[in-house]
């Protein structure tokens, strides 16, 4: 029996190693270590005077029944093998730099050795104590530069891009009394850069108008730029030119309760709705406004954090470990405190809160994918930049490279009411699918297929079963699928090298911004102000029995009785999208409603009446999957309101309102 090879003891003496031992030799390797990689000896079997014992590894289970099945079904033995690839798990090379070329010019050859001159050029640079240096002074210069960005400006004018000072549907209150005074107001206030992207994610109506995937800006076409009371705040200030779509900026307005007939017009890339009728809420922006210092910086910060990443692959060249944790550390720094953070001023408290298990998660990643794959372009450092960095930085700003992409949630409402989502859905997938074939072919070279396919199969099937839990929805955030694709991409190609760098950044993208949310979410959760399904009313007037011959005072609105079933104890009418009646009442009279305008009906069933504090006064709230109400938002920024301004996505009442309308002219 022939003896094995000094590569198979090797391989075989590792395959019994535990995941965490089994390791490339290079791992603590600089990128500018020159030494050559430690050679085998020829002699088959000296790895047992290392450890004086016989290096005798049991075999994997997938070639133990290999070996049972060979004998009785030589066949699906012999698919079993195809299936695994090479039975020795075998360590693949690592890549040999494209940069190191050999021209040949007729008898006379050039060497392009572009990575050795480059580290011979930097080697002065690797010193680490000069790296700690560096360090200390990045973290410094991090926290000033964070200062400026949002910390210099008063708190409470921050708002989000949807803060409003009127509530969807029933948010302000019968009367809209919860969101009083109307008038003799003023507020400055600071946007956050990119407001113009941010839309509805849920039918909103506006009149006889469903909005949805827009900005929700009504008005604004009038000389004095009126804009209704519900308007995202950010979204009008950039159409009318006050703040930069990229930059953000500081701007105030002033109340001017009520104004009928809301003008549409497009300006700075934006288009509002026009309202004929009339709103008992309005503003208008003044023409200046005592806030400084109110520039959004994440421009300047990505480019001085991309400059940053580079110079410690280029440059400062520290090890792979290391190297890896710069990459965690700023990836998530840049989206917790510039480009996407929880709020506005960053909350300290929740991205610290968030931080520390993604440090465990990202030590994962290197122990399960990243140290088979970074250290072996140790003496390719500008190879390296070229394949982690663009993609790192394109998965850090997924809130901007994937803007475009018509898919918000991975839930099948939004996917069946986004146009163009399943198209872009299958894209997707077909993408994916040719990356997942690739590497499954790399896998099975390796020998590891088996390994693989079967943690993926567990991983599968407990997947499985939890979105199977009742009364649950299973929600897959982008954070959770770089976690289950980086183990994947565990081999030393420049491909896995892509691969890393992208989800690497789409995990740090996904929990410094919403952190660690649920794999398992309520039906509510993700209903948020949408409808929820439930019982519909029904008009009795309507177009067909309207007798506009009769005086519009002494005309009334009428509709049918409750549904049966339910439990339902009451109706809330929305007229010219204000609550104005709630009760039991079959009918609603129109004798205080202006002639000559449009007016807009809308109806809902209520399963109850509930008395909140004197500061929300009386709400009322309609049954949904689960009894919610509206408040004014708790903090004094970000998500984020100041006095009356509301919170939009808070806002869980009178989801089925906007179903079933009736106009009257």
């Amino acid at each position: 029996m022939a003896s094995a090879s000094p590569l198979d003891v090797h391989m075989e003496l590792g395959s019994v190693t535990s995941s965490s031992r089994a390791t490339h030799a290079e791992t603590e390797s600089s990128f500018d270590t020159d030494k050559p990689s430690p050679q085998l000896s020829k002699e088959p079997f000296e790895v047992e005077a290392i450890y004086q014992e016989t290096a005798k590894a049991p075999a994997p289970w997938h070639r133990r029944l290999v070996r049972r099945l060979a004998p009785r079904y030589p066949r699906v033995a012999r698919v079993l093998y195809s299936t695994a690839g090479v039975l020795t798990r075998l360590s693949s090379a690592d890549p040999t730099p494209f940069l190191n070329l050999t021209l040949y010019t007729g008898r006379r050859s050039r060497s392009l050795s572009l990575e050795p001159f480059l580290r011979r050029v930097t080697r002065p640079f690797t010193n680490p104590w000069l790296f700690v240096i560096l360090a200390a002074v990045y973290i410094i210069g991090l926290a000033f530069f964070a200062r400026a960005q949002s910390f210099l400006t008063p708190s409470d004018s921050f708002i989000g891009c949807t803060a409003t000072y009127w509530g969807a549907n029933n948010g302000c209150g019968l009367n809209g009394e919860s969101c009083e005074p109307f008038t003799d107001s003023t507020f400055d206030f600071r946007c956050p850069a990119a407001c113009s992207s941010v839309v509805l994610e849920n039918p909103r109506t506006v009149g006889n108008i469903q909005a949805d995937y827009v900005p929700l800006i009504v008005g604004g076409g009038d000389a004095n730029q009126t804009y209704r009371g519900d308007t995202f705040i950010c979204a009008a200030a950039i159409q009318a030119g006050l703040i930069s779509n990229s930059k953000g900026g500081c701007a105030s307005l002033a109340l001017v309760g009520n104004y009928t007939n809301y003008i549409p017009f497009t300006a700075n890339g934006l288009t509002s709705l026009g309202f004929p009728t009339a709103f008992p809420l309005s503003y208008r922006f003044l023409s200046s406004t005592p806030l400084h210092h109110c520039e959004d910086l994440r421009t300047p910060a990505l480019a001085w954090n991309i400059i940053v990443t580079a110079l410690v692959f280029l440059v400062l060249r520290p090890k792979p470990i290391v190297t890896f944790w710069c990459l965690v550390c700023i990836g998530f720094w840049h989206v917790a405190l510039f480009s996407q953070p929880m709020a506005t001023p960053p909350p300290l408290d929740s991205a610290f809160g968030a931080f520390l298990p993604a440090l465990f998660v990202c030590y994962a990643f290197w122990r399960l994918a990243i140290r088979f794959t970074l250290p072996a372009f140790r003496k390719a450092p500008i190879e390296a930049s070229v394949w982690y960095l663009p993609t790192f930085w394109a998965g850090v700003l997924t809130n901007i490279t994937m803007d475009k992409i018509p898919i918000n949630r991975l839930v099948a409402s939004d996917l069946s009411q986004q146009p163009g989502a399943i198209t872009a859905l299958i894209v997707i997938i077909i993408i994916v699918l040719v990356i997942v074939i690739n590497q499954v072919r790399v896998i099975r070279k390796t020998g590891w297929l088996p390994h693989y396919l079967g943690w993926y199969v567990a991983g599968g099937l407990v997947t499985m079963i939890i979105a199977l839990l009742p009364g649950l929805e299973f929600r897959l955030h982008h954070y959770i699928i770089s976690m289950v694709l980086i183990p994947g991409t565990a081999f030393p190609t420049r491909l896995s090298a892509i691969y890393q760098g992208f989800l690497l950044g789409m995990f740090l993208n996904g929990v410094a911004a919403w952190g660690f949310d649920s794999i398992l979410q309520t039906a509510a959760d993700l209903q948020g102000d949408g409808a929820s399904g439930s019982a519909m009313p029904s008009f009795i007037t309507n177009s067909t029995n309207w007798n506009a011959s009769v005086a519009l005072q002494n005309q009334t609105v009428s509709w049918a009785a409750l549904p049966s079933s339910g439990g339902w104890d009451g109706f809330s009418l929305i007229l010219d999208d204000v609550e104005r009646y709630t009760g039991t009442a079959l009918n609603f009279s129109l004798a205080a409603l202006q002639s000559g305008l449009p007016h807009f009906f809308r109806l809902a069933v209520s399963a109850s009446l509930l008395s909140l504090d004197k500061t929300l006064t009386r709400k009322h709230s309609i049954r949904a999957q689960t009894q919610q109400v509206t408040t004014l938002c708790p903090q004094p920024y970000g998500r984020m309101g100041h006095g009356s301004i509301l919170c939009l996505g808070h806002l869980h009442d009178f989801v089925d309102i906007a179903l079933y309308s009736l106009q009257l002219l």
